[in-house]
């Protein structure tokens, strides 16, 4: 019963007329910072954090919460129909971008939004019920812990990669190498560099994201012989029974994935959309049509990315621990108001707490009735004839390359990114591992480094902590289980020797 008397103080707070007004502006900023490529939240909430100064303390952190998790749904909108990701809606390229080539772009949109709005619906229970006490979770975590969740995180490769399994292995290997350019932060050597300046802060996630998906996709479709619009075939926005009926169960695995992971400093919604992704793929009903344009495919990442944006704020708010570059910001916002975020944030300042607790629902609901009707509306820009649609892709992708850093040389890199690509595409490899090596490999160096040194050089400290032990051995018994499966299942299909060799190299090299 408190905490139903604290959510109506908070809906008190939230549903005042400048507290709307605020969260519907920070919810339609974020969904069009979430549509343009390169510009995300942590931009936008770094330009507008001056303008907090000039608005009252409750709108102003009500708006760029809004601008936050807003991001998140239009992060979908690009990657289902441009394939042009950000960092949380890496996984909606896979089966999103499937269905906008069968003609069901605005199904996949629809799922796309009633799916973060049941993901931020849970998220937002869990946070008023438990943030006080799930706070404290991030305390459990130490180096090793971080580690083997990187580790749990790089197994989703098998689950992800449409290919097989050691050419997902092998993307995510170049995607781990490609995140250790740049500067060493411990000794401060340049590494694999090769002397060139641009590349001593390393490489952007921006210009990997937009090269290999964004750029190669263009490059594909020009390559072929026949003009091919990604919007064929009568436009399907509302789902039949059936179908709503496999959204719900998807949606729900992706809330409880996201609400769980978004409070782990290092999850949130990058490893939470391809934890909840691999969850589908192996306990969907539906399993073996995900990747090729499921339904399931598009509600448990959306589902798990909404979730783990909101969840984020409970390490934040409870414990004033901020776990990513975002949530820092908001810490920065919270300072300027002279306001500390921590344990005494509740009693000290209630109506700040749940009120924002209280707006973040509101939020949901403005942004599924902001985005749902306007699907007809993303789909009618796109059905411009491809040949003067795609300058206008490549365009957009340059100019948020750039603002980034105001570099010229990240379009560069961007560009040899796209070439990269769209040879991955040629060869039958998948940049979906490579995305998640590329963001996991450095969180995994550092805290291995800071394991090490905790623990003098001895390896025995990732299995003698309960968290990292348990956990490393799930990843022992996932791969041991794996490599069972697959000798029994070649057996079976193979009946004979000669027979079953060809199926072995089959399965090793995804049919190629």
């Amino acid at each position: 019963m408190d905490v139903l008397h604290n959510l109506a103080f908070g809906f008190e707070h939230a549903l005042t007329l400048q507290n709307l007004l605020f969260c519907a502006i920070g919810c339609t900023v974020g969904t069009l910072v979430g549509l343009l490529p390169g510009l995300g939240p942590l931009a936008t909430i770094s330009l507008l954090l001056p303008l907090t100064y000039s608005i009252p303390t409750g709108g102003a952190l009500i708006m760029l919460a809004g601008i936050y998790y807003g991001a998140q749904y239009g992060d979908s909108v690009s990657a289902i129909t441009m394939k042009i990701p950000h960092a949380s809606s890496i996984v909606a390229c896979i089966d999103g971008y499937a269905m906008t080539l069968k003609g069901k772009t605005g199904l996949a949109l629809f799922t796309a939004g009633v799916s973060s709005f049941i993901g931020g619906t849970v998220a937002i229970i869990v946070l008023a019920w438990l943030a006080p006490q799930l706070g404290e979770v991030a305390f459990l975590f130490g180096p090793a812990d971080y580690c083997a969740l990187m580790l749990v995180g790089f197994v989703c490769v098998s689950f992800v990669t449409t290919g097989s399994l050691l050419n997902g292995l092998a993307m995510c290997l170049v995607g781990v190498l490609l995140g250790q350019i740049g500067t060493d932060v411990n000794s401060g050597m340049p590494r694999y560099t090769f002397d060139l300046p641009f590349l001593a802060d390393g490489v952007g996630l921006v210009s990997v994201a937009l090269g290999c998906f964004g750029i190669a996709e263009i490059t594909k479709n020009l390559d072929e012989k026949e003009e091919r619009s990604p919007f064929n075939g009568k436009i399907k926005l509302m789902p039949t029974w059936p179908e709503f009926k496999r959204i719900i169960p998807s949606a729900l695995r992706g809330s409880a994935i996201g609400s769980f992971l978004g409070i782990l400093p290092g999850g949130g919604p990058v490893i939470a959309q391809f934890a909840a992704y691999a969850v589908d793929k192996k306990f969907s009903k539906y399993k073996d049509e995900i990747g090729t344009g499921a339904i399931e495919g598009v509600a448990g990442q959306a589902a798990a990315d909404e979730a783990a944006a909101r969840t984020s704020f409970i390490p934040l708010m409870s414990i004033g621990i901020p776990e990513n570059a975002v949530m820092a910001l908001m810490m920065a916002a919270f300072i300027i108001k002279g306001i500390q975020p921590g344990p005494n944030m509740i009693a000290g300042h209630p109506d700040l707490f749940w009120g924002l607790v209280a707006s973040m629902w509101v939020g949901n609901v403005f942004l599924l009735v902001l985005n749902v009707p306007l699907v007809r509306y993303w789909l009618s820009v796109f059905k411009i004839p491809y040949n003067v649609l795609f300058p206008a892709i490549l365009f957009f992708c340059c100019i948020g390359t750039y603002s980034v850093n105001n570099n010229l040389d990240d379009v560069f890199i961007t560009a040899a990114f796209g070439l990269g690509g769209y040879m991955f595409m040629r060869l039958g490899l998948d940049a979906a591992p490579l995305m998640l090596g590329f963001i996991l490999g450095p969180m995994l160096e550092e805290n291995f480094r800071r394991a090490m040194l905790l623990s003098r050089g001895h390896f025995d400290a990732f299995v003698t902590r309960p968290i990292s032990g348990t956990l490393i051995g799930l990843i022992v018994l996932f791969v041991a289980w794996q490599i069972i499966a697959f000798v029994l299942k070649a057996r079976r299909s193979g009946g004979n020797k000669p027979a079953a060799e060809p199926l072995v190299a089959e399965q090793l090299t995804g049919g190629k």
